[in-house]
């Protein structure tokens, strides 16, 4: 296989009863390395729940999932989160910045599920506030932050282990328009860089910043 993700027939379904609520059906995916692909589709579509199913953050579905050549739906939950630790960054809407801690330190706690050693951490963490010009923020708490800056510091935290791939679920929802242009193309760089991208939007300008688009509709792929 030269696919960096491969889907076959995922499903995910509620029970109720003797009845089956799908959420997706028979999903069939193909993503390869370096591609940016936005998954889009009315709400209810089961556009976030595929995106937690690659992420490793949602357990409970069939089907066959490859990532690397690896089958994922024959890995117990330790060695997949191994995986996710690994190889993926996750940017949420809502931003998920732990309110007790600055910005330096929500920069550091992904490395330290890496085992990094503590001045490899450092060297790590002033690079990426460099990065993305956010050094004069580093001793600020989440709540002294506007929201385009708690989302770049969302987006360094995902990049700041260097990751496979990248996950973005809304990253721009909660922004206004030119912070959440600012945010796209940064997405558009570390693409260019080499980072795999997987967004799901509602919005059809931040689709084009990728190179295809899926189209999920009541649990089905629509088109891609």
């Amino acid at each position: 296989m030269n696919e960096l993700v491969r889907l076959r027939s995922v499903e995910k379904y509620f029970e109720h009863g003797v009845s089956r609520n799908y959420v997706l059906r028979q999903i069939n995916l193909d993503i390869a390395p370096g591609e940016f692909i936005s998954i889009m589709g009315p709400s209810g579509a089961g556009k976030s729940t595929l995106l937690h199913i690659l992420g490793m953050h949602d357990m409970s579905w069939r089907g066959e999932y490859w990532l690397m050549d690896r089958p994922m739906h024959s890995l117990g939950k330790k060695e997949r989160m191994e995986m996710y630790k690994a190889h993926f960054g996750f940017v949420f809407q809502s931003y998920h910045l732990l309110d007790n801690l600055t910005v330096y330190e929500n920069l550091e706690i992904p490395l330290t599920y890496r085992n990094i050693r503590r001045g490899e951490r450092e060297s790590l963490v002033a690079d990426v506030l460099d990065r993305f010009q956010i050094v004069g923020k580093k001793d600020l708490f989440p709540n002294q932050l506007s929201g385009g800056q708690q989302q770049l510091v969302a987006v360094a935290r995902a990049v700041i282990s260097s990751p496979k791939i990248i996950l973005a679920d809304e990253p721009t929802g909660n922004l206004h328009s030119s912070q959440g242009e600012e945010i796209m193309q940064l997405f558009k760089k570390l693409n260019a860089e080499g980072t795999t991208i997987i967004q799901v939007t509602h919005n059809e300008k931040n689709a084009t910043y990728g190179n295809r688009v899926v189209q999920l509709r009541d649990g089905w792929v629509e088109s891609q």
